[in-house]
């Protein structure tokens, strides 16, 4: 897919995101809009999957550690084909298996159950582990929030991935700045982030994580890395492409309403007939 097309499914999957928040009238679409480049890339170049076969065993593995951001993360299943784009209204719906947080056990393509801020990476360090252990090619991708690094967990996972030169693992952060109490400078900055990560022993790049140029040249950079675990710090915007919930963290966790609901289709309606005069 060429990036016209990459920046395309983006702004089809921040449509479902949307959609799906606005039917649960519950979800987080702040750090699921920011991170909407970041997903697009994984699942439609990046990642060995297959809709098909979603529990093949050598395919690569991903792990949503910022669970809360669930309706990116399905978005992006449906889109790939894993299951209906339709039930994306189901979201947070009592019975439906499109639940606030993922849920390996239910959801096609969902490789690790998550919610609890700085676990996902653990679980992703050990995948990453298994595959070493066991001669297996598969590569393991983790996306953190930046707030979520305020988490210990976070760094013990970081530092046992670095001292087992798990070169197969890339950890995604996707650095919007905001968290749900505001700035994350302000709440508890884990700044410089990359230096911290260095000091880990990661392989570290800085990027835009809405250019595809460059998330392209990051993922090929972390395949090319031997003998130490890749970071890519993906500076971000919360609740890219809709104009009144762009920077703000009160869109962090807030579901919009009828009126707000039209608002954001028609910012990225208008993002996607530009796109398409291009």
């Amino acid at each position: 897919m060429d990036n016209l097309g990459l920046r395309l499914k983006a702004n089809e999957i921040r449509k479902g995101i949307i959609t799906a928040v606005y039917s649960g009238k519950s979800g987080h679409p702040g750090g699921s809009l920011s991170a909407a480049d970041i997903f697009t890339y994984l699942y439609f170049e990046e990642m060995n999957i297959d809709p098909k076969d979603p529990k093949k065993a050598n395919r690569d593995r991903f792990v949503l550690s910022k669970g809360h951001v669930a309706p990116g993360l399905y978005s992006t299943l449906a889109s790939r084909g894993f299951f209906p784009v339709e039930d994306l209204k189901t979201l947070r719906h009592l019975g439906s298996y499109l639940q606030g947080h993922p849920d390996m056990k239910h959801i096609p393509g969902v490789d690790m159950s998550s919610g609890s801020l700085g676990q996902g990476i653990s679980a992703a360090v050990g995948m990453a582990l298994s595959a070493k252990l066991s001669n297996d090619e598969y590569r393991v991708y983790t996306l953190l929030g930046d707030g979520e690094l305020q988490e210990g967990q976070v760094w013990e996972a970081a530092m046992f991935a670095g001292h087992r030169k798990l070169d197969n693992l890339v950890v995604v952060i996707d650095n919007n700045d905001l968290q749900i109490d505001g700035h994350i400078g302000e709440v508890c900055s884990p700044y410089p982030i990359d230096e911290k990560l260095k000091a880990f022993n990661f392989h570290v790049i800085n990027i835009d994580g809405h250019n595809f140029e460059e998330i392209a040249a990051a993922f090929a950079e972390a395949k090319a890395t031997q003998d130490q675990p890749t970071a890519i710090i993906a500076r971000t915007v919360k609740g890219k492409a809709v104009s009144f919930m762009e920077n703000q963290a009160s869109w962090h966790g807030t579901a919009p309403n009828e009126e707000q609901y039209k608002l954001a289709m028609e910012d990225l309606e208008r993002v996607g007939e530009v796109l398409c005069q291009k």
